[in-house]
């Protein structure tokens, strides 16, 4: 009796520009088809291969189609001729298994290869509800309810609910509601809820809510990272007399 040989595969993530080429001119081919690389080198440097995000979790920044028109591929590939290069993996080749938008792929992903479960993917958009914890990867939406935990990568999304924990990375935009605490990176955006306290990167910006009793009404007082002495990466709240402190 023959034994049969159960091949084991895996999904990777990747994009491509509108018109289906990447890198050297290749061109990908539609779902269901094999894509196979013209100069396949089995070694672990950058190029001579396909490449791609395993589990949809990587270095973002090491594609360069990432624009409104790019196309997002789901790949499936055979786990042993992965091999992994840091923040992304490359491969011989592949069957392609979604062809798309970003949030459809990162949605592909994570319904269709259960390790995707524990990593960050990046495009992803989840909803976590009260004390539970969520992340995503670069360009995601993380949001969680009260007391929650949300993070996202590089130009993300992150909301949480009161008492909450809102982290988002370079770019992105960190909320927090009533004490809660708001993370943002370079350039990033950190809004917290009264009695709050928001962080941000260099150059970024802060925003912590409060309450004015005369106006009966909430305002929000907004700061700038480098300016009135603001400074990046420190965790601010507001005083008594709603002035920005460290925290």
């Amino acid at each position: 009796m023959v034994k049969k040989v159960v091949v084991k595969t895996a999904l990777v993530l990747r994009t491509c520009s509108e018109d289906m080429s990447s890198k050297n001119g290749f061109v990908w081919p539609g779902v269901g088809k094999v894509a196979t690389a013209p100069d396949w080198i089995a070694n672990e440097e950058c190029g001579n291969g396909l490449h791609g995000w395993l589990y949809g979790q990587g270095d973002h920044s090491c594609s360069s189609y990432l624009g409104a028109t790019s196309k997002w591929l789901v790949v499936e590939v055979e786990e042993s001729g992965i091999v992994m290069l840091g923040g992304k993996c490359k491969f011989e080749s592949g069957v392609v298994r979604f062809v798309g938008a970003k949030a459809d792929a990162s949605a592909y992903i994570i319904a269709n290869e259960p390790r995707s479960a524990t990593v960050a993917v990046i495009g992803a958009s989840l909803i976590v509800g009260d004390s539970q914890a969520v992340i995503v990867g670069a360009f995601g939406t993380a949001t969680a309810g009260d007391s929650g935990t949300a993070t996202a990568g590089d130009s993300g999304t992150a909301t949480a609910g009161d008492r909450g924990t809102a982290t988002a990375g370079d770019r992105g935009t960190a909320t927090a509601g009533y004490r809660g605490t708001a993370t943002a990176g370079y350039r990033g955006t950190a809004t917290a809820g009264d009695s709050g306290t928001a962080t941000a990167g260099e150059l970024g910006e802060i925003r912590v809510k409060y309450w004015d009793a005369k106006a009966e009404r909430y305002r929000t007082k907004v700061g700038h990272i480098g300016e009135n002495g603001l400074e990046k990466n420190v965790a601010y709240r507001l005083n008594d007399n709603n002035e920005f402190t460290p925290a």
